[in-house]
């Protein structure tokens, strides 16, 4: 690459879809049978940044061509929705210090459970807030992602 151009996006997702390939053949085979906070924790990052990457595109493209805007948004939703599954994951998953797995009801009430941990908490209340603003309730309980605009 020149010095004189600047990176594109094409230039580093797929060294991004590499690197999960890559992660995924070296440590799920031979990993713990139970996923770990830690690798919940960086799953929900890489979630939460695709919906960045997903959300630039969507709010840029929609404004010039409508029905890809409109498919953009739906994968945004759904990525979304992966991210707030692995969040409700990670609590449920036993703590790494005690092997303690939190009662639902401590994780619904919202109780802190301390930093690091509460890193990924952090990080979806920052990305909740952005959904709330750029998404309607019905967009994120839509039981049918076939958008199709004419």
């Amino acid at each position: 690459m020149s010095r004189t151009t600047s990176p594109t996006a094409q230039d580093f997702v797929p060294f991004a879809t590499a690197a999960l390939d890559f992660h995924r053949a070296l440590n799920i085979p031979a990993g713990p049978l139970v996923t770990t906070r830690a690798e919940l924790d960086a799953l929900h990052a890489h979630l939460v940044a695709l919906h960045a990457v997903l959300d630039a595109h969507t709010r840029r493209t929609g404004q010039l061509i409508p029905a890809e805007g409109d498919q953009l948004r739906t994968a945004r939703t759904r990525i979304w929705q992966a991210a707030d599954h692995v969040h409700a994951t990670y609590h449920a998953a036993p703590r790494p210090d005690s092997g303690e797995v939190p009662e639902p009801e401590a994780c619904r009430a919202g109780l802190p459970e301390g930093a690091p941990e509460l890193t990924i908490c952090q990080r979806h209340q920052r990305t909740a807030h952005l959904v709330r603003r750029r998404t309607t309730p019905a967009d994120l309980h839509a039981p049918f992602t076939g958008l199709t605009r004419r």
